[in-house]
């Protein structure tokens, strides 16, 4: 049950990070509102986005974490620190350059980026000026996306994890307290990001201090280590880097549609990535150095026990909040984010995309429940081709949806999500066809009782719905409260029907509550 609790770690406090996300976005919605200036920061903090999931977050850490967790596993504790210290050093000597060469060029990224927006000279001049100064975020997360890889490795799952709350105080403590003294509030958002990536940096050097990792500088050097890290990511950089410009191309589309629909995509992804962060990101991190771990002591048994847990964790709270999500669109963004210079046209546009991101959210968890599987037998080339079918698939749906339907920007969402279910579909298929996941017959069972369990609490939500149709139509406190007891009753229906049906029993919440030990340290003296 140390995935269990991993997870658990992760998800608590990814959850507190959604939840400061949420007031973060209401203070945007409020202040940026959805016009020209909020569409030119998005714009702007996509950028810098798009590059840490290329090199911190995707091929970096899809690369590293099983090569550390082999490193520590052979060869002990300090051998592995000095690979981390290794990849920091090569990791440095791409991104200080890249970063140095792509300030000064931010009117040619910006014109590939956001090609719309050229039409209108003082937005583009805008996104530009942000772009220039949200971009160093991507050296700061970079680097803190390593500590947190090693840390992770060690079974230090909580600083890391609560990582991210830290990005949503800078950002609404800039905005709040900046917006005065500067030209818009674009420019203090813009700040805030770039304070955000050093505060994060600060804060996971100081738990690898902590917990007796020093990640001190060393001078570059080509050594096998570092050499295999490099063949194993380029396969998830291109990968990662189809999936990006997939990313990306959604930006491009949402810029030829009228103004106000980059900012309708991005607050209903922050909407939709509530369920994905807490449930989907916490069993991709937690399980990816537990398989490493495992399949290098040679347990595969144990390895694939793990992928199955995994994949139970995911269908228990993605079903349910993707029928939530679908169902509570519209009165979700009214009730959050309708006030200031976000109005019901705004509410309407994002309410759309939400429910058609809902669609994808059970396949974009089981995306991270899968993508383990292969990374963990250091195996990054066959994501890369199944990321590649999907992306393709996307980028056909979203023209047909643009240009031979009337979905718009819903169209843009729903494409991510029916690309997202390819995706998942294909991973699971080719760990089927290798042998490397079988589904047990708990995983089964509990997916089917999950399935009935939702289904009931999506009746019992359509209920109340009707039932309270009135407060929830008006963005108020009475409006919040009516939300706020819809909630309650649809995860009521859904404990209670899943406890009927056996979904969830007593005696594992409690396994997965008590506490379990982290990997021990090569030297008994060092801090745990």
């Amino acid at each position: 049950m140390s995935l269990a609790r991993a997870i658990a770690t992760v998800g608590s406090f990814t959850l507190l990070s959604r939840i400061v996300g949420f007031v973060r976005d209401i203070v945007l919605s409020a202040v940026l509102g959805s016009g020209a200036v909020a569409d030119a920061f998005f714009v702007a903090f996509k950028l810098p986005n798009f590059f840490r999931r290329l090199f911190a977050e995707g091929a970096f850490s899809a690369a590293f974490v099983p090569l550390f967790a082999r490193e520590l596993q052979g060869k002990g504790r300090e051998e592995a620190l000095t690979f981390a210290r290794q990849a920091q050093a090569a990791l440095l000597l791409v991104l200080i350059p890249f970063t140095l060469l792509l300030i000064p060029g931010m009117p040619w990224v910006m014109s590939l980026l956001a090609p719309g927006m050229r039409d209108d000279p003082a937005s583009f001049a805008l996104a530009v000026e942000f772009g220039r100064i949200t971009f160093p975020y991507l050296l700061f997360i970079s680097l803190a996306s390593l500590y947190g890889g090693v840390l992770n490795s060690i079974d230090r799952f909580a600083h890391v994890a609560a990582t991210p709350v830290l990005l949503n105080l800078a950002l609404i403590g800039a905005v709040l307290g900046l917006t005065p003294l500067l030209l818009n509030s674009g420019y203090a958002a813009s700040i805030g990001v770039a304070i955000a990536g050093l505060l994060q940096w600060l804060w996971l050097l100081i738990a690898c201090h902590r917990d007796g990792v020093s990640m001190k500088l060393v001078r570059p050097r080509w050594t096998e280590r570092v050499a295999r890290l490099v063949k194993l990511a380029t396969p998830v950089a291109i990968g990662g880097g189809v999936q990006q410009i997939s990313v990306m191309l959604d930006v491009v589309w949402a810029s030829l549609l009228p103004v106000g629909t980059i900012s309708a995509l991005y607050y209903a992804d922050r909407i939709a990535q509530l369920p994905l962060g807490v449930v989907g990101i916490a069993v991709g991190t937690a399980l990816l150095p537990l398989l490493a771990r495992e399949l290098r002591a040679g347990n595969a048994q144990a390895a694939m026990t793990s992928q199955n847990r995994a994949i139970e964790f995911g269908l228990l709270f993605s079903l349910p909040a993707a029928v939530a999500l679908w169902l509570l669109a519209d009165p979700i963004i009214r009730i959050l984010f309708e006030r200031g210079r976000f109005g019901p046209e705004d509410t309407w546009r994002t309410a759309g995309a939400l429910a058609a991101f809902a669609v994808g959210l059970p396949a974009f968890v089981l995306v991270k429940a899968l993508t383990p599987g292969f990374f963990a037998r250091e195996d990054t080339r066959t994501p890369l081709y199944i990321a590649v079918a999907a992306i393709t698939t996307n980028i056909a749906l979203n023209l047909f949806f643009l240009y031979a339907t009337t979905l718009a920007h819903v169209g843009i969402a729903l494409a991510s999500s029916l690309s997202g279910w390819l995706n998942a579909a294909l991973l699971a298929g080719v760990l089927l066809k290798r042998h490397h996941w079988v589904p047990d017959k708990r995983l089964v069972s509990r997916a089917v009782r999950v399935a009935g369990a939702t289904l009931g609490m999506g009746a019992a939500l359509w209920g109340v719905m009707i039932w309270l149709a009135a407060p929830l139509a008006r963005p108020d406190i009475s409006g919040g409260v009516a939300l706020a007891a819809t909630c309650v009753a649809g995860i009521a229906a859904y404990a209670l029907l899943g406890g009927v049906l056996g979904v969830v029993r007593m005696s594992e919440l409690r396994y997965v509550l008590r506490r379990q030990p982290g990997l021990k340290s090569a030297d008994p003296g060092e801090p745990q």
